[in-house]
């Protein structure tokens, strides 16, 4: 019989799973401005490279990402690790656009099809809920801020700079692929009935019910704002650090993009506990606050006013999700969750990707500056329409207040702010503690956002 790792040793475990995988996502963007000097591409052909990825995560997360309940935890884990490290070869041996995108598609896919499995699989392992909670919302943006560091100091100071990053990460992939075998498998292994059951599960269904529609749209503003702002950082920051601030070290380069998702990481964790109002209003505040001096450090060409900028504007940016996702837990039912959070990733992950496009072409024609400038205006724009929407709604009562929960029987009895979510976009709901529910249902409604239908 084959021996199994400790179920306490393998949360920790597949936790670092997470933070590798965000923390190889991330690794490229430090390089960005070193492929295109190297292969001579615009910056609008710098912002696809990035969109690629968000476009085949989205995809596959909408498919096949609660397909481990299925088939097993272990083998996705497993075959998604192995696509990733195929990913860090291509980048390797990157000769040109070309590869690049296949790297970047490549990537897409496994992290996609890894996101919802490792969440899942900490769920399954956690010694408490709330341990549980508090390790998926802190792993990927942690990950992400290690890996614009990692790559940064990496391509200033280590020889063959556009080669060793990718093999401390296939290294650190390939280990961590070694453990998934001896993993306890903790997926129900559900099967399928059927072939038409097998292409039902896999096929991506987004809708908002009638009765969150309030609650949806009002925070439409806010997710558009949030991950826009994320998209920009990783598709254009290193290129605003280096050709605007002047600074030519990537590996500081490398340090302020760690400000901005560092501090988100360090917020969700220690907003967890506050009220979904208290929340929305620091992380509103927070984000506007951060962006407008960010602004400001552009035009005055100062990187440690935009290291300030970006503190704040992630603290913000993990305050505020923290806020919208706990209000979508609360006015959705369990059974309601999987389409609702699937519409929340939706509108996210476009976010992450269309306005950072966008950018690159307008900076083609208006120069970077102009753009991050326009961008965000931008930004401020949405965090004040977002407040406006939750204020009108909130004073017409379509908007729950912190001590009355609202919704068809919203989260089961759930209390003021037991709903925890990951701080990059993959909501993770505390489990209920009524005890009239048994264990799968706590589960499946913990879940909830990774399903997208799949039932």
């Amino acid at each position: 019989m084959q021996r199994q790792i400790p179920r306490s040793v393998a949360f920790w475990l597949v936790g670092l799973t997470s933070t590798v995988v965000l923390l190889a996502s991330a690794a490229p963007s430090p390089l960005y401005p070193v492929y295109q000097q190297l292969f001579g591409f615009s910056a609008f052909t710098l912002t696809i490279v990035f969109a690629v990825y968000v476009v085949a995560l989205v995809g596959t997360l909408l498919t096949v990402g609660s397909i481990s309940d299925h088939i097993g935890r272990r083998p996705v884990l497993a075959g998604a690790v192995v696509l990733l490290i195929v990913s860090m070869v291509v980048f390797l041996t990157a000769d040109g656009v070309t590869m690049l995108i296949v790297a970047r598609v490549l990537q897409g896919l496994a992290t996609g099809a890894l996101v919802g499995t490792v969440s899942a699989a900490l769920v399954d392992l956690a010694p408490t809920p709330h341990l549980g909670s508090m390790v998926s919302t802190a792993t990927p943006p942690l990950g992400l801020a290690t890996g614009v560091v990692l790559a940064g100091v990496l391509v200033e100071y280590a020889p063959l700079p556009r080669v060793i990053v990718y093999v401390v990460l296939i290294v650190a992939l390939t280990a961590l692929l070694a453990t998934t075998m001896f993993l306890p498998e903790t997926s129900p292994l559900l099967g399928f009935d059927s072939r038409s059951h097998a292409l039902s599960t896999i096929s991506p269904r987004i809708a908002v019910p009638s009765d969150v529609r309030p609650v949806f749209f009002s925070a439409v503003p806010a997710m558009l704002a949030t991950w826009s702002l994320g998209g920009l950082y990783l598709s254009l920051g290193s290129s605003i650090t280096a050709q605007i601030l002047g600074v030519a070290n990537h590996a500081t380069g490398g340090a302020i993009l760690c400000a901005f998702f560092g501090s988100a990481a360090a917020a969700s964790t220690v907003a967890s506990r506050a009220s979904t109002t208290m929340k929305l209003v620091i992380g509103y505040s927070a984000l506007a606050g951060g962006v407008l001096i960010s602004m400001s450090a552009v035009l005055a060409e100062s990187a440690p006013i935009y290291v300030v900028g970006s503190i704040l504007a992630g603290i913000g940016f993990g305050t505020t999700l923290l806020g919208i996702m706990s209000e979508m837990a609360r006015v959705s039912a369990p059974s309601q969750r999987a389409q609702v959070f699937a519409a929340v990733f939706a509108v996210c992950y476009t976010a992450f990707s269309v306005p950072a496009v966008i950018a690159g072409i307008v900076t083609v024609h208006a120069g970077l500056r102009a753009t991050a400038v326009g961008y965000a205006i931008f930004i401020v724009s949405l965090i004040a329409a977002a407040a406006i929407a939750a204020v009108i709604l909130r004073d017409r009562g379509e908007l729950p207040t912190d001590e009355a929960p609202s919704g068809a029987g919203a989260l089961g009895g759930l209390g003021r702010d037991d709903a925890l979510v990951d701080g990059l976009g993959h909501p993770l709901a505390r489990e209920a503690t009524d005890a009239g529910q048994d264990a799968r249902g706590d589960r499946a409604a913990t879940l909830a956002p990774f399903e997208s239908g799949a039932r």
